[in-house]
């Protein structure tokens, strides 16, 4: 970048390096919220790659010694819907939790090439992922309310980011985002265990949203849910992509062509290392795949 970026590494070629790196401690406790202000803050022209979200420059994953993913080239666009394919094993939730630093609580893990968010250095080693995960929610594959009430749940996060003024607002505007509200409204008090599953998955997605974060990432979030909590599912992530950037892992591509704008299908190489194939428009990717590999996986041939 052309200006001075607060997050970047000062390490001699650290913006071309691809060496493994190990997993870098905090020192600064607002470093990307500091980073983030002073990049909205500069008076420095727009470029064209304003939209671009996350930018994956030479990016892989190891754990120990295994390599998970590696040579993973892209960019994830503001206010899409990205869907990552593949078969299993492949690394599309390893990759998928790169991008809010889920990984790190793995033993052994280590991330190298360039992973940027809004241009910063994602592992920077003055980054807090305490602020990461606050700009880059996230929901799992099976629904996972806390054992309080509805009301607590969607609660909880902004009660333990300080977030209190205006509480009732929030959790009523986060119901409201994920479809919920009108079904809950009369029982906020009530366990959220009693939902249904796909309640409890909409329930989970109002929990990550009442923050208010910049991107939702979304790990199979109806891989367990029967076909109407599906489809509730699916149309709730074209609501929010209207608000959110919205990356999400699923088995199912006839999902991924429903919901998603751009597909990138992962593989395994050769040597069992998860690789990205190919990554375009959904349309072009299901209609004129341009690998022979990604035509053989979505006509059924493996995976």
């Amino acid at each position: 970048m052309s200006r001075t970026d607060p997050l970047a590494d000062t390490r001699p070629d650290a913006s071309t390096s691809t060496a493994w790196r190990p997993r870098l401690r905090l020192s600064q406790p607002d470093g990307l919220a500091a980073a983030l202000e002073a990049s909205a803050a500069a008076s420095a022209p727009a470029v064209a790659t304003e939209d671009v979200v996350f930018q994956f420059n030479g990016v892989g994953v190891k754990y120990g010694e295994k390599r998970a993913v590696e040579g993973i080239d892209m960019a994830i666009h503001r206010n899409q819907v990205t869907a990552f394919i593949g078969p299993s094993g492949c690394g599309k939730s390893t990759v998928l939790r790169c991008l809010n630093r889920m990984n790190d609580s793995i033993v052994g893990f280590r991330i190298g090439g360039q992973l940027l968010y809004h241009g910063h250095d994602l592992y920077g080693p003055n980054v807090n992922r305490v602020e990461v995960r606050r700009r880059i929610g996230m929901v799992f594959q099976k629904p996972n309310p806390f054992p309080k009430s509805i009301y607590d749940n969607v609660a909880w996060a902004a009660r333990n980011l300080g977030m209190r003024d205006g509480l009732d607002e929030r959790v009523e505007r986060a119901l409201r985002g994920a479809a919920l509200w009108d079904e809950v409204k009369d029982r906020l008090k009530s366990s959220a265990l009693g939902l249904s599953g796909g309640q409890q998955q909409r329930l989970c997605i109002a929990r990550a949203i009442a923050i208010e974060p910049d991107v939702v990432l979304l790990d199979e979030p109806a891989s367990a849910l029967d076909p109407i909590a599906t489809a509730s599912i699916e149309d709730l992530v074209h609501q929010l992509k209207t608000r959110y950037t919205i990356v999400i892992v699923t088995h199912n591509m006839q999902q991924a062509m429903r919901v998603a704008d751009r597909t990138a299908f992962f593989s395994l190489d050769d040597r069992r290392v998860g690789t990205l194939v190919e990554y375009r428009d959904t349309a072009g990717l299901f209609s004129r795949p341009q690998d022979a590999r990604t035509r053989d996986y979505i006509t059924g041939r493996f995976g």
